[in-house]
């Protein structure tokens, strides 16, 4: 494994510098990340670049000391959306989806969608059918999801979400509704678009604002350096 370092700044437009890590990965820690993969379990990867003899990246326990000069990364299993209900937007919705590397799944009855449900799961209710999408919601929203949208207007988004409560069930999902983010969509295709942005930025923890108004830097990083004691 090697460090080496690059200056852009004489051959290339980039005003600045960069390190570059090199390294042989080994075959056991891309199989147990593809076994966790598979699992839908997160991975704490940790990549020792600098100040120590046993330089490289190896998965690590959540009670692993990390040492000084490393690199450490939380990789998750992808997103996996729950489709319910059919429309023209669904075509686009489950191609921006799959293009992002996310899992697809479209549910046809409401007793199907918690067989699927974990951390890493957004669901969009859509069938625009009022007994559907009701016994949709009484599923998902006691499912703790991180996203669940459901579309149309306010109006309606109360008229389904009040006899929820009247039936006692406790909303322990987030819910999105009107679900998607304001990008004046109109055609089946810019729904599906704002749709998934929100998925997006919800997983991701972002703003979905302008980068242009955003102060901190547009990348962020998690690298553990000691302090260095005063002399």
């Amino acid at each position: 494994p090697a460090l080496m370092s690059f200056d852009t700044r004489l051959r290339f437009g980039c005003n600045g510098s960069i390190e570059v890590f090199v390294e042989k990965v080994q075959e056991n820690f891309l199989a147990e990340l593809a076994k966790n993969f598979v699992e839908r379990r997160s991975s704490r990867v940790v990549t020792v670049f600098a100040d120590s003899s046993e330089l490289g990246t190896r998965l690590a326990g959540r009670d692993t000391e990390v040492p000084e000069g490393a690199f450490v990364q939380e990789i998750e299993p992808a997103i996996r959306l729950l489709i319910f209900g059919e429309g023209p937007d669904s075509t686009s919705l489950g191609a921006f989806a799959e293009v992002l590397g996310w899992e697809v799944i479209e549910v046809e009855q409401p007793a199907e969608l918690s067989n699927h449900a974990d951390a890493r799961t957004a669901a969009i209710v859509k069938s625009h059918n009022y007994g559907r999408d009701f016994a949709a919601l009484c599923y998902l929203l006691k499912l703790d999801l991180p996203y669940v949208g459901l579309l149309g207007p306010r109006k309606r988004r109360d008229q389904l979400l009040n006899p929820v409560l009247d039936e006692g069930v406790a909303i322990d999902a987030e819910v999105f509704a009107p679900a998607g983010l304001d990008l004046g969509a109109e055609t089946p295709e810019e729904l599906a678009l704002a749709l998934v942005s929100e998925i997006q930025a919800v997983f991701a923890g972002a703003s979905a604002e302008s980068l242009r108004v955003r102060k901190a830097p547009i990348h962020g990083w998690n690298v553990v350096r000691r302090p260095v004691p005063a002399p």
